[in-house]
């Protein structure tokens, strides 16, 4: 396990409560698990993602991850359309541990309300809430 200090926390990008990332690149929000969630979930052996189409709510369950450790939902940190799924992680599901922000994001959404980012976390606030 990484110490608090030691994790990949992007400034670029928000974060929430369940450990989720967003970050929007252009009019499209991409969504992964972040550097802490997958430190402690550990090897991630696979990742269930929605379909392309799928519309879902702030906070909706709309996957899971099963590592060797646990199962884990994963929620959708904004409302909308999901454009795009990461079909890379059917194969390579580890692409998650080894490059969560990168090469292992999960979904791309268009966002049915923008200002809904406004709700989730910067680094500091994130940082502060696992400080506890």
């Amino acid at each position: 396990m990484k110490e608090i200090n030691d994790l990949s926390l992007p400034d670029d990008v928000k974060y929430t409560k369940s450990h989720e990332w967003a970050k929007l690149s252009g009019d499209i929000v991409i969504i992964g698990l972040n550097d802490y969630a997958q430190d402690q979930l550990g090897e991630i052996v696979f990742v269930e993602l929605p379909e392309t189409g799928d519309t879902f709510s702030k906070d909706d369950e709309f996957g899971s991850v099963e590592s060797v450790k646990a199962v884990s939902e994963i929620y959708i940190p904004i409302s909308g359309e999901i454009v795009e799924i990461n079909e890379g992680l059917e194969d390579a599901p580890e692409l998650v541990n080894e490059s969560c922000y990168d090469n292992g994001w999960l979904v791309k959404v268009k966002p049915e309300n923008i200002s809904e980012l406004d709700d989730l976390m910067d680094k500091g606030e994130y940082l502060n809430m696992l400080k506890g």
